[in-house]
């Protein structure tokens, strides 16, 4: 016995103490803990002490099982209470606890735990040898694997939630691209992003597909889905400015007004200069896009029109292209304009999500991939905050048109 004690208490690495009494008291009640739990939910559904004789519903109590279940606090072995319930025909049923349902073998907090190792880009094998030391060397290829069908189950549930309950405002559309076996090759594919803005300025996810490209039947079958489910038509888009998306938008709602990213395009004008100009074209650009006041804007603009044309009139012509669309964020109150400007709040997502997957090169399908990208939200490994200016969304957009003419 003293050998055996010692062999448990050894530390994990020579030269080192790791044993940690503190932990290992706290670990030692929470088998009494959980117990006492499930002898209280019986003796309410019993209405009666575990020794009393006297309840006033039928039933009685045959003994106790064991069960093992894996937590943070790591595995135990649980004396679960058996008892049979009396009905309103006379017939007795097996009472089920509420505290333990049915066949789990793993709190939500360890299926969470497993969940979050996996999705912040750790592969099966090594989610398994991360977490073996704190689960007490409990966890398995299959434990790893129900926790992860669990994930498989909600995401196949949010794909088909009802949106007519979120009082959406904005929409943010966007697509990324991410690389993924296909017939045994690697492929890239497309994964359209929805994010909405409640009027409450809470941002929330509405959609992901992937599909093959951007083009207008591609978003436009994307929208519809949303459409379908509910999704009503917002007060504004926010686009990247690709062609498919902006001819899929005006088909499916031509009066909802659309911005413009203005990321996008400053990328479009460097695209269509010598890189020597590329300096001095940004300093033009963001002195006009971020100046404080419309006015300020409407003359900047003017003047960086002149000023291109001569220099480099492919700049000119690109900015041209945005036409009205690119300063659509002036008709509302300068509170809001930091979060209509861009399509930023999907291309962090974008810039997290590749980081996670980085270690995992290829991801399995496409299927896949949307659902990694869902589970970094629904597991809180990325969170969505409030837009800036939320509190000015009763504010109705101002009707000013800008002048074009340089």
């Amino acid at each position: 016995m003293e050998e055996t004690t010692a062999m448990t208490e050894r530390p994990s690495f020579p030269g080192e103490d790791w044993f940690d009494p503190l932990e290992a008291a706290v670990r030692g009640r929470i088998r009494g803990f959980i117990e006492e739990m499930l002898e209280a939910e019986l003796n309410a559904a019993l209405q009666r002490g575990r020794y009393d004789r006297h309840g006033t519903t039928g039933g009685h109590r045959h003994g106790h099982r064991a069960r093992q279940l894996v937590g943070t606090f790591g595995p135990v072995t649980l004396s679960v209470p058996r008892a049979r319930l009396a009905g309103a025909d006379g017939r007795t049923s097996e009472w089920r606890n509420q505290t333990i349902p049915a066949y789990r073998r793993l709190t939500k907090r360890a299926e969470a735990l497993i969940a979050g190792a996996y999705l912040s880009g750790t592969n099966t094998r090594r989610v398994r040898r991360a977490l073996g030391a704190l689960f007490g060397g409990a966890i398995g290829k299959d434990v790893v694997s129900r926790a992860w069908h669990k994930v498989q189950t909600d995401w196949e549930a949010w794909q088909k939630r009802d949106l007519s309950k979120d009082d959406i405002v904005r929409l943010v559309l966007d697509g990324t691209v991410v690389r993924v076996h296909l017939d045994k090759r690697a492929t890239g594919l497309s994964v359209l992003v929805a994010l909405g803005v409640r009027r409450d300025g809470q941002k929330v996810l509405l959609g992901l597909k992937n599909m093959g490209g951007e083009s207008e039947a591609a978003w436009r079958t994307f929208l519809d889905g949303l459409a379908a489910r509910g999704l009503g038509r917002p007060e504004l888009a926010i686009v990247d400015g690709a062609p498919g998306l902006e001819a899929a938008l005006a088909a499916l709602w031509p009066q909802v007004p659309v911005q413009r990213c203005t990321v996008h395009k400053h990328r479009n004008l460097l695209a269509h200069a010598p890189k020597k100009l590329h300096d001095e074209l940004s300093a033009d650009y963001t002195d006009m896009i971020y100046a404080k006041t419309v006015k300020e804007v409407d003359a900047r603009r003017k003047a960086f029109v002149r000023k291109w044309r001569l220099k480099c009139q492919a700049v000119a012509d690109s900015l041209d292209e945005a036409g009205p669309r690119l300063f659509t964020f002036l008709r509302y109150p300068p509170e809001q304009w930091k979060s209509i400007r861009t399509t930023n709040a999907i291309e962090r997502l974008h810039e997290e999500f590749k980081r996670r997957i980085k270690t995992q090169c290829l991801l399995p399908c496409a299927e896949t991939a949307c659902m990694l990208f869902w589970a970094l939200l629904a597991s809180g490994q990325i969170a969505l905050r409030r837009v800036n200016g939320w509190d000015t969304f009763h504010v109705p957009p101002a009707k000013q048109n800008l002048d074009l003419a340089a």
